[in-house]
Parts: C-alpha cells; sequence; structure tokens
C-alpha cells in the first residue's frame, strides 16, 4: 500500500496531519471524526469493515465469490484476472454508506476495487446484503471491464478524492505505481492546505488577531449564519449581504465534480479549472436540459441553479466537518425561502408534511448511481415536464407518478399556476438543438448557440457548454464572436472559446490562442498550447515562446498524470503527431492499445498516424488487429472500408461499409459513404434509393443533400435536383451557389 509522505506543496508548506490540527481545532475534529470524509478509506480491520465475511456467497453471471476470514484477515475467493477461482485479501475498505467497497492489492504498487460492494442501509431499507455495482452486465476476464483490468484501478479512478495529498505516482515504462499519501482519508488538509506555515504563525501569534494577517492558510469561511437576511418583513427572498468568496467552495469542487485531472498541484481555493478540466453539460453525462444523467458529482449542477448565481455556497446548506446538513427538510430551504410564502399548499400543491410538500422531492429530484446511492440533483430547477415532451428528459413530477405522462404533469401545473410557466426561455432548448442535430441541424443551432453563449444573464458553465456544441459548426464568419469568448472572465468559457478557433487557419489560431499562453488559469493555457502544438516556434510571436514553452511542459506534465489512462496515451500521441513527433506517437498509441486491447480509438488513431505516414500495409495491419478483438465495432469496419478504398479494392470496401452500416444505422455519415461506395461501382439507381433512405433516416443532412442533388443532375432528374437544391439553401440561406443553381434548374 502506499506509503505515508510528506510533500512539499510550496517550498514554504508542508502537511502537518489531522491530529497536529486537533490541539487548536478541537471542535471542528470531533465533528469530523466519524464523518464521511475521516471514513471515505481506512485499513481493513474488525473495526472498519462492515460487509459480511462469515462464509457468505454472492452468484453473478456463474461465478460463485466466497467472503470469509483466514484469522484476522478478510478475505474474498473470486475470479481473478485468468478466469480462475483465487483466493484474495481485502486490504482496504472503501467508504462507509450507503455502500462500502474493497481494495485488493495486486502487483505492480496496483490495488484492484472489488466491484462486488456491500448495502450498509438497514434491512428494512433493503440493505445488509452483498450486490454488484454493474448488475446488468456480464463481464468476464476477458473485458477489459473486469474488475482486474485498467478501469477498476483504485489509482486511477478512485484515490484521489479519497486520501489528502495523494500523489499517483505511475510509471508509464514499467505499468507500476509508487503511490503516496500524506493522510489515508480525507483530512483537513484535503481542503484547507498544507498546515506547517498555519502552525508555526500560531506557535508564534498572541491575541487578539489582525483580521489582515493570513494565517498561513486561505480563508475558506462562508459566513453561512450571518451572511443572509431577509430584506423586509414581506421579502420572499433572504438576500446576500456582501459577494461570496469564491474560495470555499473552490476547496469542495475538484472532488465533487466530474472532470480530469491537470495537476496534482492544487492550490487550496483555487479555481477548479487551474487543476482540472471540468466536463460541459453533453450527453452523456446530462440531459439536454442540463439534469444529472451519469455520475456527474453535484458541482456541474450546481453551477447551472439560480441560487450558486444568487450567491449561495456549498457550506450555507452544508456543515463541512460532519457533512451534515444545516437544518433538515424544509427548514433548510426556509432560512433563504419565507416559509409563508413557499411551504404552503398554494405553492405544493401536495398533502402538508407529505413527502411531495419536501421543497426536495420537486426541486432537487434523485437519481441512483452505484446501483443504491440516490443523489440528488443540484441544479435546483422548477420542473418542466413540457421539456419533457419535448427533448425527453425527466422531469420531477413523473419520477414521483411513474404511471403518468409529462403531459398529464404539464396539464396539472397548468391548472395550479396558470400556462405562463411554459413561456419561461430555457437554455435546455438551444443546447438540445445543438446537440441532437446533425451537420445541418448544427448549422441551424449555430446561431442560437453563439447567442446563449454570449449572454450575460446564463450560468458560465451553459455558455461554456454552448461554445462547446457550437465547436464543430464553426466557420471563417464567426471569429470575431468566438474571440470575444476568448476574453470572457469564467476559464470554462475561454476553454470552450479555445476549442472554437481549432479549425480555423495557422495565422488565426496563433492571433486568438497565443495570447492565451500566459493566461493565469492553467487549464486555458494547456488548451492554448494544445491548439498551437502544431505552429513552429517561429510563427509565434517572439515575447510568447517563453509562455508557449511553459504551457507545453504543463501540458506534457497532465498527459504524464494522465499515462495509465488509454485515453491518456492517445492524447499524447496526437500532440506527439502535430509536433512531427511520429515514432513517439506510434509508441503511445501502441501503450494504450497495451492497457485496453478493447479501446478502438487507440486503433483507429495508430492505423491513421500510419496513413500520415505513408505506411498502409502498417495501417491494414493495426485495422485487422483491432477487429479480430471487436468484429462488432462499426467505426473500425468504416476506417478498413477507407483504406481498403485507398487500395483500390472496391468490391472489399463496400462490404465494409455494408458492415458499418448495419452495426450503427443510425449514424448519418456511414450511411453517406456507402452510397457514395455503391455508386462508384456503377449502381446509381440503388445508390439513389440509399441515399432517399437515409435522407428519412437523417433529413436535412447536408452530405446526404448534396450527393442527392449532384446524382439527381446527373441522371436529368431535374425536378428532385431542384427539390434539393431549394432544401439546400434553406441550410445554408447565404450559399450564392445554390442561389445560381436553383435558377439554372428553374430556367430550364
Amino acid at each position: 500500500m502506499p506509503t505515508v509522505a510528506t510533500q512539499l506543496v510550496s517550498p514554504a508548506a508542508t502537511y502537518v496531519g489531522a491530529s497536529t490540527c486537533k490541539s487548536c481545532h478541537e471542535s471542528e475534529y470531533q465533528s469530523w471524526s466519524g464523518s464521511h470524509h475521516q471514513l471515505a478509506m481506512q485499513e481493513a480491520t474488525a473495526a472498519s469493515v462492515l460487509g459480511d465475511f462469515a462464509n457468505t456467497t454472492f452468484r453473478k453471471d456463474g461465478v460463485a465469490s466466497s467472503f470469509f476470514k483466514r484469522g484476522d484477515k478478510f478475505m474474498v475467493r473470486t475470479d481473478g484476472p485468468d478466469g480462475q477461482l483465487t483466493d484474495y485479501e481485502v486490504s482496504h475498505t472503501f467508504g462507509i454508506y450507503p455502500l462500502q467497497q474493497y481494495l485488493i492489492p495486486f502487483p505492480g504498487g496496483r490495488y484492484q476495487v472489488l466491484p462486488i460492494a456491500w448495502d450498509a442501509r438497514s434491512k428494512g431499507e433493503g440493505g445488509q446484503r452483498w450486490f454488484h455495482l454493474y448488475p446488468k452486465q456480464k463481464v468476464d476476464y476477458q473485458d477489459s471491464l473486469h474488475w482486474t483490468g485498467v478501469y477498476h484501478n483504485w489509482a486511477l479512478q478512485c484515490a484521489e478524492c479519497h486520501s489528502t495529498n495523494l500523489r499517483k505516482g505511475y510509471d508509464a515504462a514499467s505499468q507500476t505505481y509508487k503511490t503516496t499519501f500524506s493522510e489515508i482519508n480525507v483530512a483537513c488538509e484535503a481542503c484547507h492546505g498544507p498546515a506547517s506555515v498555519h502552525v508555526d504563525w500560531a506557535r508564534l501569534v498572541r491575541p487578539p488577531y489582525r483580521a489582515e494577517d493570513s494565517k498561513g492558510l486561505p480563508s475558506l469561511r462562508s459566513r453561512w449564519n450571518e451572511a443572509w437576511k431577509f430584506p423586509t418583513g414581506a421579502a420572499k427572498f433572504a438576500r446576500r449581504d456582501q459577494p461570496v468568496e469564491p474560495a470555499g467552495m473552490n476547496s469542495c469542487v475538484a472532488c465533487h465534480a466530474r472532470r480530469s485531472t491537470l495537476s496534482e498541484e492544487r492550490t487550496p481555493g483555487a479555481t477548479l479549472e487551474d487543476s482540472h478540466r471540468l466536463a460541459m453539460l453533453t450527453a452523456p453525462n446530462y440531459y439536454a436540459d442540463g439534469q444529472q444523467r451519469e455520475e456527474v458529482y453535484v458541482w456541474g449542477s450546481f453551477l447551472q441553479s439560480r441560487m450558486h448565481q444568487n450567491g449561495v455556497t456549498c457550506m450555507d446548506c452544508h456543515e463541512p466537518h460532519a457533512q451534515k446538513l444545516r437544518a433538515e427538510g424544509n427548514a433548510l430551504c426556509t432560512r433563504c425561502h419565507a416559509a409563508v410564502e413557499f411551504d404552503v399548499p398554494n405553492h405544493h400543491h401536495h398533502t402538508v408534511g407529505g413527502k411531495g410538500a419536501q421543497c426536495v422531492t420537486c426541486h432537487m429530484p434523485t437519481q441512483n448511481y452505484m446501483v443504491i446511492h440516490a443523489r440528488q440533483d443540484h441544479s435546483l430547477r422548477i420542473p418542466r415536464p413540457d421539456l419533457s415532451i419535448a427533448m425527453g428528459s425527466p422531469n420531477a413530477c413523473t419520477q414521483c407518478h411513474t404511471g403518468k405522462q409529462p403531459q398529464w404533469a404539464a396539464g396539472a401545473m397548468d391548472q395550479w399556476y396558470g400556462r405562463n410557466w411554459r413561456a419561461r426561455p430555457h437554455y435546455g432548448s438551444t443546447l438540445h438543438a445543438g446537440e441532437s442535430g446533425e451537420n445541418s441541424q448544427g448549422v441551424r443551432a449555430l446561431p442560437g448557440l453563439l447567442e446563449l453563449a454570449a449572454s450575460p444573464t446564463a450560468p458560465a458553465i451553459v455558455r461554456a457548454t454552448a461554445a462547446t456544441l457550437a465547436q464543430p459548426y464553426i466557420n471563417p464568419g464567426t471569429l470575431p464572436a468566438t474571440r470575444a469568448l476568448l476574453q470572457d472572465a469564467d476559464p470554462s468559457v475561454r476553454i470552450a472559446a479555445l476549442g472554437m478557433i481549432a479549425p480555423a487557419e495557422p495565422a488565426n489560431r496563433v492571433l486568438s490562442a497565443a495570447p492565451l499562453l500566459s493566461d493565469p488559469v492553467r487549464g486555458v493555457r494547456i488548451e492554448a498550447v494544445r491548439l498551437l502544438a502544431d505552429i513552429p516556434d517561429a510563427r509565434i510571436p517572439e515575447g510568447q515562446r517563453a509562455a508557449r514553452a511553459a504551457a507545453l511542459q504543463e501540458y506534457e506534465n497532465a498527459l504524464a498524470l494522465e499515462a495509465d489512462w488509454p485515453s491518456g496515451q492517445v492524447n499524447l500521441g496526437n500532440l506527439r503527431l502535430q509536433q512531427g513527433r511520429a515514432e513517439e506517437a506510434i509508441a503511445a498509441f501502441e501503450r494504450a492499445i497495451a492497457l485496453d486491447k478493447s479501446f478502438a480509438g487507440a486503433y483507429l488513431n495508430l492505423a491513421d498516424a500510419w496513413r500520415q505516414l505513408g505506411r498502409e500495409p502498417k495501417s491494414e495491419k493495426v485495422l485487422r488487429r483491432g477487429l479480430a478483438v471487436m468484429p462488432r465495432d462499426a467505426d473500425l469496419h468504416h476506417a478498413f472500408g477507407l483504406l481498403l478504398t485507398r487500395k483500390g479494392d472496391q468490391a472489399a470496401a463496400l462490404n465494409e461499409f455494408v458492415e458499418a452500416t448495419r452495426l450503427a444505422p443510425d449514424n448519418a455519415r456511414y450511411a453517406y459513404v456507402r452510397a457514395i461506395a455503391v455508386d462508384s461501382a456503377g449502381k446509381r439507381e440503388q445508390a439513389l434509393a440509399l441515399l432517399r433512405s437515409a435522407d428519412k433516416r437523417h433529413p436535412n443532412n447536408l452530405d446526404i443533400l448534396g450527393a442527392l442533388l449532384s446524382m439527381s443532375r446527373e441522371v436529368g432528374d431535374r425536378q428532385a435536383a431542384l427539390g434539393y437544391a431549394k432544401q439546400l439553401v434553406e441550410l445554408l440561406p447565404g450559399n450564392s451557389g445554390l442561389g445560381r443553381l436553383i435558377a439554372e434548374l428553374e430556367a430550364r
């Protein structure tokens, strides 16, 4: 297991441990003791293990896993990396409630997380049992998702947020770990930062303490009790007395957000984007209206909320040491929302004291993660069953009234509140248009996405998501809007805006991105240097070359930190390709395959690297390797079809395109390419039939309509060609060439 290490975060600050903090902060220490943070990870002992190890058996997919004791050791007999039943010792517990997981040590410093967990709830709640975290998936030892594989690795997935001052210590060359931490659990310094300077200050200072003293630690106070006041007796809402300091919330978000890690050198209280990359409100993590879908860990939801916009912080509702609510039930909400206005039947229209009268039931509906863990959606939204009808997102009403449809819920709200609630604009409609469309719908959605991205009233994460969704549809005419977003105050918006300039030619990329190489936020600097990786130093302004070198080092450090992720190796390979370092790129792609032989993206990138080098036989071997492992992967079949087309083997290529469309019938691009391949084989009528069928499944697709227009003209079907041309000009109203073509077709 990792050795306890004292790490330097700055030349002056080191970690001292919770026991040192206790000497002055006894009440906070006692609140923390027994909390989820204090029990986040423990050595496996009779006191820490909750599961039943009294010779119990759990069966799934033909594997009988046994839990038993061997002396003082907790043991499990289950299928190992070779599929054989093997005895493993449990070294550590992970979590405490509502479930507890268990870590198994493996060679190379690896600790694997067992997918069979203990349900810590009471029997009355359905707990006190073993259960599988993936009950609907059948995963055997040959699958990369098997518990002994890369994706169940403790250091890869979970360690960062269950221990204090964790350093992963992964060595890519040997594929081994030397992980260290200061404390095994989430202790004081996980949030407050290394405290040695603070301890020195406390030893020397005497009261009265000066308010301006830094005390050696960032201030994380929320002023939760005194900050909120109702301005008048008749006011509906309390108001914050002064702007909120973000440091307190920032200390929470690194572990309560769906994100990837850029650096282990996190400054307590710093913005998340300085050390992590926040996931946007896109599928599959979120529904189109921003509601939680996959496990997103709260922060991305809360950033959307009116609460966050009006200055509410995590600690206004949650006591940070015990991790308990400041008040129970509706009493928590009525601290800021007048009870006489909101905690009454005229507002909630449900039985007083019942579940429907609880604020969180309607405004923070739950979704289960890890099978049994019901987590509330922290976007704190007003139910919108009308959006459920339009875009298929859930709503709180029909989550409780499971036998009812969204139309029923919307009708009930009409009776209670009138119909004006339906007219309230919601960013979900714009995001849905940008996410659900193919190329033509995306083009249509672009103006709305750009408007939302620039909105002064929309939450920053919504604006950044709009900018992200706009990226595939950017054109030279959108460059001014993009450059304005690069100056945005929020780093997530600047990062998304950088992605919008990726398709631009080198000169415009340099002009737009080079100034952000010196951005105060690391995540912005990394995205800027990623976009400029293929630009020679000579084309970077001389005054910005040092910043580029420093940012590039930060990017490479981030990639090294993620080197145990197959996707991390692919990202490294792509960087090396941009830099013209092809051999290193190929090595990185091969490492990705070694980590996960079922990662199709690694084969595709490796094959394309060989293609760029003019080594098509090597590319073919890679794609055949991938198809041998994943014969049902549509992307690999499509890429193989393109390779065979380049070889001139049209018949074999067509077979691959047919298979790709069979495996991915909703992929418009694959349908289009198959039709073009059929046409190239001299089967024009069959190609037209395929395109017409694809047009019905994917209406307004630019590629499909363009092909239909071209082929219809060539076969002399002027009327059909005119119809397709008119459809295209509706999608591309500024296209003068289409206008001339329509005039020509109408004149005949």
